[in-house]
């Protein structure tokens, strides 16, 4: 997989706040329009979460024990309720390492090599070394979201929808990404 042409053309986090803003004043085609909604949520859950997390020592210590030095491409669109959720979060957390973000949507996407039950699920956070080689990858949200996702799937009579994303997002606000950043530190 030939990483180094997503890497070369992702985005930071502020130009990926920017672009998402962008989206939602100005869509370029018919599914942004459809979409803007959820690019005004994103945004609003993106800005709330990356002012709420707060890295615990436990954590930093724990990063600091694994010695890692490479970087973090993450696969995302503005517009995911999972990303809006997860990206402030890896953002802040690995704040002295590049972090770049590239887009699902765009042609060709990376997406199609990490494959989640076969959909395009996101955000999938791809570790790096300082070469852009692979080492490990996380996504597309926590295993408790996982779980609710289970659980939705397996009965929607007793869980409908707007049910499990309501469940899913007060995780989100309650854990402020406390699962999401022990998960990952498992991977490096």
């Amino acid at each position: 997989m030939e990483i180094k042409k997503y890497w070369d053309n992702a985005v930071d986090y502020n130009e990926y706040l920017r672009e998402a803003g962008e989206r939602l004043g100005n869509p370029k085609d018919e599914q942004e329009a459809e979409f803007g909604e959820y690019y005004r949520l994103g945004i609003q859950r993106m800005n709330r979460m990356f002012e709420k997390y707060t890295p615990s020592e436990e954590d930093v210590a724990t990063l600091a024990k694994k010695n890692f030095r490479g970087k973090i491409l993450i696969i995302s669109e503005a517009w995911c309720g999972d990303a809006s959720q997860v990206i402030p979060v890896v953002v802040k957390f690995f704040e002295q390492f590049d972090v770049r973000i590239t887009y699902r949507d765009q042609e060709p996407s990376l997406i199609d090599s990490f494959l989640t039950d076969g959909g395009k699920s996101i955000p999938i956070v791809i570790f790096l070394d300082e070469n852009l080689n692979y080492i490990n990858h996380w996504g597309p949200r926590p295993k408790h979201g996982k779980e609710l996702l289970e659980k939705y799937k397996a009965n929607p009579e007793t869980m409908s929808k707007d049910d499990f994303y309501v469940e899913l997002q007060t995780y989100y606000a309650k854990n402020r990404g406390k699962d999401t950043v022990e998960e990952l530190l498992q991977l490096i």
